[in-house]
């Protein structure tokens, strides 16, 4: 199964979590979700079906700048655990911010970066006043991926 979630028309329509919510998903070594909660399949809008197998990424808002994924996967490859705030778009083109902490998962054999299995992350509702600082970092970083092109995007968005 392919979701095409490129053709997907974000919204200004924002689904904001409550405190005592929490999304959880598990990945593959390669970001393919294994496992994804109910809150998960609530917010992102998909069916478990939908989900199941796919690249994390499916969720991935087009106002994030590719910077903040770089980072996150050179912290993740490097045996470290990420926090970091996320805007993600759902299935039906709305959005959701989070507070993300990703942390790498490690097979039986031991804690090297060569162990690394797959993903652990837990998202939460993000503290308001954070994400106005963030968001408006995040405009900016988007502003200079887009004038510096594809090639230069990542080393502008830094």
């Amino acid at each position: 199964m392919d979701i095409m979630k490129n053709k997907i028309t974000p919204t200004n329509n924002e689904r904001v979590m409550t405190a005592d919510e929490f999304i959880v998903s598990k990945t593959d070594a390669a970001g393919r979700l294994t496992y994804c909660n109910r809150i998960f399949i609530e917010y992102s809008g998909y069916t478990e079906f939908e989900l199941l197998g796919q690249q994390h990424n499916i969720v991935r808002h087009p106002d994030m700048p590719r910077a903040v994924f770089h980072l996150l996967w050179s912290t993740l490859k490097s045996g470290n655990e990420f926090f970091g705030y996320v805007k993600n778009m759902t299935k039906d083109g709305s959005y959701y911010w989070v507070l993300a902490n990703v942390t790498p998962s490690f097979s039986n054999s031991g804690t090297d970066v060569k162990d690394i299995s797959g993903y652990f992350s837990v998202r939460r509702k993000p503290d308001a006043a954070k994400l106005r600082i963030v968001s408006a970092l995040y405009n900016d970083m988007l502003l200079a991926e887009k004038v510096a092109g594809t090639s230069g995007a990542v080393a502008a968005g830094t």
